[in-house]
């Protein structure tokens, strides 16, 4: 019989969906805001897709270090640390005046962003049961939306109007609350922790112990591989619409707005439908939808408002896939190993976001937007692929939410 939890569950997914509403509004506000910082900064366009490589790569060497610590301490402290740092990080971005000077901000800001990313994932799959954890997750990831709804063209209007710093202290004044929310109304949950001693000997042989196991290693490539496909489409699309229509950034914060309402509308939806009939399904049929959506994009944006059309459909497929593969991907292991798999398979997700960014802009640049296209495309029926055949799906008990 599972563990009576303390809290309120509603309160609990408001702080996390308010975490998830800033940590994502600072990460995807770097798209549509990349030839703001390329003008004020005087940077060419081609390495600015480095921004979000170094974001990625530290939010994946410090999520596979925070994940055995959580397993050990629990989620709410790692969720405090972590909520702590990203807000001091981000306000640390109105100092910069430099490229240099941001490529290491945004460093500080991926720590503290690793530190979040597994324990934010994990601390649901501690306090909810399985078959609420759809549910859960698709408010929770709603704040993914939200972010696009409000975050992203807030911030994008900010940093044509003050500068590209503005949104990030915006930001980091958000995650200050979030920090206080937590800090007096999520608490730890009541589940098994590890007993293991911490040591860098231990928690590496326990991430290859996690790795031995076969469904694991489906799940962490498929993680490498929707990351990649996501941030080699995405990262660009902004720059390719204000350079091939002429449109400026108040029209790609509309943009945002848009995808942002089939976020939020899809991923609740998503997360109660795969609660009932099963999490494959929904991911394989997101996936190939995906591929079909980036293959056809630079052939049917003739004209700008074509976009608004084509990024809505994105959102609604990926928000699709969001919550349920998270939901999967708790119930593969026990909660005393739970949130170093998440944060293994967040730091692996990193791996694929940041050699993403990194290719992007030179195949930008060299092949034109088509090219990101393409691979976006290959990338995400691999996904598909793995999914299907690799991925196992656990068996769901039906309850009333």
């Amino acid at each position: 019989m599972a563990k009576k939890q303390d809290g309120n569950p509603y309160i609990i997914i408001f702080a996390l969906w308010l975490l998830v509403f800033a940590a994502s509004s600072q990460v995807m506000v770097i798209s549509p805001i990349l030839p703001r910082i390329s003008e004020q900064l005087g940077t060419p366009l081609e390495i600015l897709g480095n921004l979000v490589t170094v974001y990625a790569v530290m939010v994946g060497v410090f999520a596979i270090i925070m994940g055995p610590l959580s397993d050990k301490i629990g989620r709410r402290k790692i969720l405090l640390i972590g909520t702590g740092g990203i807000t001091i990080s981000l306000f640390l971005h109105g100092l910069v005046d430099t490229f240099w000077g941001l490529m290491v901000v945004r460093a500080l800001a991926g720590m503290a962003g690793g530190v979040l990313s597994g324990a934010a994932v994990a601390y649901v799959g501690d306090y909810f049961p399985y078959e609420k954890r759809g549910w859960a997750n698709g408010w929770i990831m709603s704040g993914i939306a939200m972010g696009q709804i409000l975050g992203i063209p807030l911030g994008t209007l900010l940093a044509d109007v003050s500068g590209f710093r503005i949104p990030f202290v915006l930001f980091g004044g958000i995650m200050g609350l979030t920090f206080i929310l937590t800090y007096l109304k999520v608490p730890q949950p009541n589940v098994e922790l590890s007993t293991d001693k911490i040591t860098f000997k231990g928690a590496f042989n326990k991430y290859l112990k996690l790795l031995e196991r076969s469904d694991v290693r489906a799940v962490a490539l498929a993680y490498v591989v929707m990351f990649l496909s996501v941030s080699v489409y995405v990262v660009y699309l902004p720059t390719w619409l204000e350079e091939t229509f002429g449109v400026s950034g108040t029209a790609i914060a509309s943009l945002f707005f848009v995808g942002g309402i089939a976020n939020v509308i899809t991923g609740p939806i998503a997360g109660r439908i795969s609660d009932r009939i099963g999490r494959k399904s929904i991911i394989i049929i997101s996936c190939l939808g995906l591929s079909f959506i980036m293959l056809i994009t630079t052939y049917v944006i003739t004209d700008f408002w074509i976009a608004y059309i084509i990024f809505f459909a994105t959102m609604v497929l990926i928000a699709m896939r969001i919550s349920p593969f998270q939901a999967l991907s708790t119930q593969l292991i026990k909660s005393d190993n739970r949130g170093s798999l998440m944060s293994l398979l967040v730091a692996i997700g990193q791996v694929g976001y940041g050699v993403g960014g990194s290719v992007a802009g030179p195949f930008y640049v060299e092949s034109g937007y088509v090219s990101n296209t393409f691979i976006g495309t290959i990338m995400i029926l691999v996904m598909a692929y793995i999914v299907w055949k690799h991925v196992p799906e656990p068996e769901l008990k039906q309850t009333k939410q």
